[in-house]
C-alpha cells in the first residue's frame, strides 16, 4: 500500500467517523448549588464543566474520536459528581462528597491535568482551595 493511499484511508476514516452519533447533553438542574458567590466562582471555573450540568461544550467535542473521550470524560465526571444535582443528595451524601472534594483538590487530583492543560484558567490557586476549605468548614 502507498504512503498516499494510506492517507486517502486514514482521511476517509477520519470524516466517516464524524456520522457516529455522539450525545452532548446538558440535563436540567434539581435546582441552583447553595453556596457563596466565592465557592461558585472557583466551581464555575474549575469543576461544572466537568461535574454538572452546564457543560461549555467547545467546538471539537463535536469532532471525533476527541468528541467520544470527552463525552465520557463528561458522562464519567457527572456520574461521580454532579453539582447540578446536589439538591438531591442526602446531607450524609453532601458531606461526604464535601471531603473528597478538599482531599481531591489538596492532592492536585482535580481538576484534571489533562483539562487544565486545554482550560488553564481552571488550575486551582492556593487561595480557590482555600475558599473551598473554608465552605467545607462551614458545613
Amino acid at each position: 500500500m502507498t504512503k498516499r493511499n494510506l492517507g486517502l484511508g486514514l482521511l476517509a476514516l477520519i470524516v466517516l467517523i464524524q456520522f457516529i452519533p455522539i450525545k452532548r447533553t446538558n440535563p436540567v438542574e434539581a435546582g441552583p448549588l447553595p453556596v457563596p458567590q466565592a465557592v461558585e466562582t472557583v466551581l464555575e471555573r474549575a469543576c461544572y464543566d466537568c461535574h454538572s450540568n452546564k457543560t461549555k461544550w467547545p467546538w471539537y467535542s463535536g469532532v471525533a474520536p476527541l468528541s467520544w473521550w470527552i463525552v465520557d470524560h463528561v458522562n464519567e465526571g457527572r456520574e461521580h459528581l454532579n453539582f447540578s444535582e446536589w439538591e438531591r443528595m442526602n446531607p450524609e451524601d453532601q458531606k461526604e462528597a464535601m471531603e473528597e472534594i478538599i482531599e481531591e483538590v489538596e492532592e492536585q487530583e482535580m481538576p484534571l491535568s489533562s483539562y487544565v492543560l486545554g482550560h488553564p484558567e481552571a488550575a486551582l490557586t492556593n487561595r480557590d482551595i482555600e475558599v473551598l476549605r473554608e465552605w467545607v468548614q462551614s458545613r
